[in-house]
């Protein structure tokens, strides 16, 4: 297996990782966490797991990154995790999580964007494809097919367009911070600047902070199984693989672990068009690991 193969299989684990957010944010959600507490945990225990990691595995002397390193880790922090988380949880409880994850999931369009202009990618008819087919594939999944978007408020809409612009700008971003650099610390910084902008904003706009017990071992959980582990591994893909606006593709396996976890644990209920979905961010996946003969 090539180099940017292995970073296709990394991306596409960190997505499989990312399916099991629902899981920690529902039993924090069950032990009273508020939103703004869930945030909070996983960006903060995620930088002290991530500071104790690299102590260990780099050294102190190793624990420092350049400038423009450290720069694009405060950008990738309060963009792609603080305002998005923010913005995420905000449009779900305006127009709900149906069609919250829809309008996240158009973030492969602004990745290809952003590629274009910054790395000088080529849009390709497998490429242009396999992203239709993702977009498409994520919508039906999360909806079953259910459009009804007659009761959306426009403020909802836009958190929801604005929470996808920020996901896309994590691989970008994460690319820049990357080179030249350790996805260890890439990680590890990220998180800092990002608890460091949610207890800022805490100063400026009313915020609930709740722990217990319970709260703090799921949050800790939450922060070391889908938060930590799973940047490490997507950062460390993201810098392996040359054409960007393939990387929120593979990630989008995260609608089809999270779906089939509802059906698993929670009983929920898959529709016939929401297996359409599955099998369509499948095989845009697939597409983005086969070389077409022209």
């Amino acid at each position: 297996m090539n180099n940017e193969r292995r970073g296709y299989l990394f991306v596409f684990i960190a997505g499989f990782l990312w399916g099991t957010i629902g899981l920690f944010v529902k039993q924090l959600g069950l032990a009273g966490a508020t939103a703004d507490t869930i945030a909070l945990l996983r960006v903060g225990f995620s930088f002290l797991i991530m500071f104790f990691i690299c102590i260990i595995k780099l050294g102190p002397e190793k624990m420092f990154l350049s400038r423009r390193n450290i720069f694009a880790c405060a950008l990738l922090g309060i963009i792609t995790q603080a305002i998005y988380n923010l913005c995420y949880s905000r449009a779900i409880e305006i127009i709900g999580v149906s069609f919250g994850s829809v309008l996240l999931y158009v973030s492969p369009v602004f990745t290809l964007l952003f590629s274009m202009l910054l790395f000088s990618e080529k849009l390709t008819l497998e490429k242009g494809l396999a992203i239709l087919m993702n977009i498409l594939g994520c919508v039906l999944t999360v909806t079953n097919g259910n459009l009804d978007v007659s009761s959306l408020a426009f403020g909802g809409i836009f958190l929801g367009l604005a929470a996808g612009f920020c996901y896309s700008l994590a691989a970008i971003i994460g690319r820049i911070a990357t080179e030249g650099g350790n996805p260890l610390l890439t990680a590890m910084y990220s998180f800092f600047f990002a608890s460091i902008f949610i207890l800022l904003r805490s100063l400026f706009v009313t915020s609930e902070f709740i722990f217990s017990g319970p709260i703090l071992v799921w949050g800790f959980i939450y922060a070391l199984i889908a938060t930590s582990l799973t940047y490490i591994v997507y950062y460390r893909g993201v810098e392996m693989i040359k054409e960007t606006s393939r990387v929120p593709v593979i990630a989008s396996v995260e609608v089809v672990v999270a779906s089939l976890i509802g059906v698993a644990l929670y009983k929920e209920r898959i529709g016939a068009v929401s297996l359409v979905g599955i099998l369509l961010v499948i095989s845009s996946i697939a597409m983005l690991n086969f070389k077409f003969k022209r």
